[in-house]
């Protein structure tokens, strides 16, 4: 099968990228630096200005780029999704599963968002001809700005806990926080340098570039 070939020679973690519409959602590296540790010893470490040590509930959502959308159709890709995720008003929603967040002043440390944030049991297909890639069970890791995934083909599973996204948190709004949610935006969801040449080779285009937006993220979550 062509595809398993391409998958041998090429790097997995890339194909993983195949994945285009699965999303993802933090990316928080700030440009700021860490606070520099030589300065005042005395004083505490930041403190986080929301923390979550078991998240469940809620979700992740990309509204998807324009631009994306036409490059799907131009490559005449058929998106779908995968166990619990949803397409609701131009956008993919997934369930949060489990993970932990903490989130800091903006520019007080670097990246001032970490944890993980987990979707087990949902993704997103595409199909072309007789060829279906899916991406399931994301897990977004805002403290290097990627989401890791697991690839199958055809109903077998490629690679399991592969980057997919790039995450460019540059743009996300500060933390909103009403009752019992709170809620991260503004995070730019990109196809990675890895992924693009990849992708073009799977179905035999050049329309794919590094650095092609995919959507804005957001992502709301339980406080209790």
């Amino acid at each position: 099968m062509r595809t398993t070939t391409i998958f041998s020679r090429k790097s997995i973690a890339g194909l993983a990228a195949v994945a285009l519409l699965a999303v993802p959602l933090a990316g928080c590296s700030s440009d700021s630096s860490a606070a520099d540790g030589n300065e005042g010893s005395s004083q505490s470490a930041p403190e986080a200005v929301a923390a979550i040590t078991a998240l469940s509930g809620q979700d992740t959502a990309v509204a998807l780029d324009q631009g994306f959308v036409d490059a799907l159709t131009q490559l005449k890709l058929t998106p779908g999704v995968v166990g619990d995720a949803k397409l609701v008003d131009g956008s993919l929603v997934f369930p949060i599963t489990g993970g932990n967040v903490s989130v800091f002043a903006k520019g007080e440390v670097d990246p001032y968002v970490i944890g993980q944030i987990q979707h087990e049991n949902s993704g997103l297909s595409l199909t072309a001809g007789k060829t279906t890639v899916e991406i399931t069970n994301l897990n977004v890791d805002p403290g290097v700005s990627k989401v890791y995934g697991d690839v199958s083909v055809n109903g077998e599973l490629a690679a399991s806990s592969v980057p997919v996204f790039n995450l460019d948190g540059r743009t996300l709004k500060p933390l909103q926080a009403e009752g019992n949610t709170a809620v991260l935006t503004g995070t730019k969801v990109t196809i990675s340098e890895v992924a693009a040449p990849v992708l073009n080779d799977v179905f035999k285009t050049d329309a794919v570039k590094a650095g092609l937006l995919v959507g804005i993220a957001t992502i709301t979550v339980n406080t209790k």
